[in-house]
């Protein structure tokens, strides 16, 4: 079975595709100086441009995990999440609260999902 690796920097892939199911990293936001919110949507909409990369999409999400340097920032998450969320198919799904790299990162995503 080939393993194909999406976006090699340094360290680790963005995803990695292997038989029929593609692994996220953690995905942190492109802009830190918004609130959890919106660091919340900019990270979901990474998520969609890897999973598009991979070919595949939220709808065969199985499993994320969440990751909150704040757990006070969990509703600001929601918000976001379930404005994203396909609603016919939501993964299973994990929030933790976590020290984060950067202080200024309120939340990272990581997802495991299926190809077509």
């Amino acid at each position: 079975m080939t393993i194909r690796r999406l976006q090699p920097e340094g360290r680790l892939s963005g995803a990695v595709v292997h038989g029929n199911t593609v692994y996220l990293a953690g995905q942190i936001t492109s802009d830190p100086k918004l609130d959890a919110e919106g660091q919340t949507a900019d990270v979901l909409r990474q998520i969609d441009a890897l999973l598009a990369e991979a070919g595949t999409d939220k709808s065969r999400l199985l499993f994320c995990q969440v990751f909150l340097a704040d757990m006070a920032d969990a509703p600001a998450m929601n918000r976001a999440w379930d404005a994203w969320l396909d609603r016919a198919n939501p993964p299973a799904r994990a929030t933790i609260e976590a020290k984060l790299v950067l202080p200024e990162w309120k939340v990272e995503i990581t997802a495991i999902a299926a190809l077509p």
